[in-house]
């Protein structure tokens, strides 16, 4: 799949532009109520999904299949990030008006640390085909550890970021607004609400270092790789909002994944004996996935 310089231009400009047109919208701190919410996901899963097409049009079916199938990896690992953003957002008790601020900034720390970690995966499989091997391992490793973890736990106070931010920056005690610096006692101050955003950012890094292996699994195409990525984190922070108080009813999503990681591991793993076909990996993501939502709907609305 060669891809034209100005393409790559092109679909950054796109990236930036929708960014900006979102970040107009909330340009003032105030609280997202949950139907903007809504209509901003739909904005964003319809983008993701029209860009199915695009790549369909442009490289044909196969191409759109990997694309579609790193989509729904990337979107439905993300649903099970919001979980540790509740936890991080009510540990450092961010208002409710200053979340998407938060949010919005770890989207675009996201985007530009994807882009890093993509570069660095395709130069390794490039370079060493026995990357494709360790990468297999990692997601079947990746796969087990999350199908064995009862519960997600998540400690920011004793988060090593966050200490060396507090003693290298000086910082306020609590909030200014939606302002990252201050000024105070003449001297320029950050606050709280940049130290979040922060622990956010650092925070995904580490969600990207399952996620990209697992989208090299479906594909080697860099372009669909990183577009994947970039339309599924740009949908998580309207995401949030509307399932801050549900993902809880999320039970057996973890479990869902958790398959989906190992399949996806193991085809990697078998690639050189028997390259699985990218409609049987999309029919095996989106019945698990969906599946898994299903069954945890099920069961919640009996216990209700």
């Amino acid at each position: 799949m060669t891809v034209a310089p100005w393409i790559w231009v092109a679909f950054f400009a796109f990236i930036l532009a929708v960014l900006a047109f979102d970040l107009f919208f909330h340009r003032e701190a105030r609280e997202m109520s949950t139907k903007e919410a809504l209509g901003w996901v739909a904005f964003y899963v319809t983008l993701g999904f029209a860009f199915t097409f695009v790549i369909w049009a442009w490289q044909g079916g196969t191409a759109a299949g990997e694309y579609f199938a790193g989509y729904l990896i990337e979107y439905s690992l993300s649903v099970d990030n919001i979980f540790v953003f509740v936890l991080l957002l009510t540990y450092f008790a961010v208002p409710t008006e200053l979340q998407h601020r938060v949010l919005f900034w770890g989207i675009v720390g996201a985007l530009v640390s994807r882009i890093a970690f993509i570069a660095g995966g395709a130069a390794l499989l490039d370079a060493f085909h026995f990357m494709t091997y360790i990468f297999g391992a990692f997601l079947v490793f990746t796969a087990v550890r999350m199908a064995r973890q009862k519960e997600l736990e998540v400690h920011p106070d004793k988060s090593l970021t966050l200490r060396a931010f507090r003693r290298v920056i000086p910082m306020t005690e609590g909030y200014r607004g939606d302002r990252f610096f201050v000024r105070e006692d003449g001297r320029r101050m950050a606050t709280q609400l940049l130290a979040v955003a922060v622990v956010v950012n650092v925070t995904d890094i580490v969600f990207a270092v399952d996620s990209i292996p697992a989208i090299f699994a479906v594909t080697r195409e860099t372009f669909i790789v990183f577009s994947s990525n970039a339309f599924a984190i740009m949908g998580l922070r309207a995401l949030y909002f509307v399932l801050q108080d549900l993902v809880k009813r999320f039970e057996y999503l973890q479990t869902g994944l958790a398959i989906v990681l190992g399949f996806v591991g193991a085809k990697m793993l078998l690639s050189d004996v028997f390259e699985i076909p990218i409609w049987i990996s999309l029919l095996v993501i989106v019945v698990t996935l969906g599946l898994s939502v299903l069954i945890s709907l099920r069961k919640t609305a009996r216990a209700e």
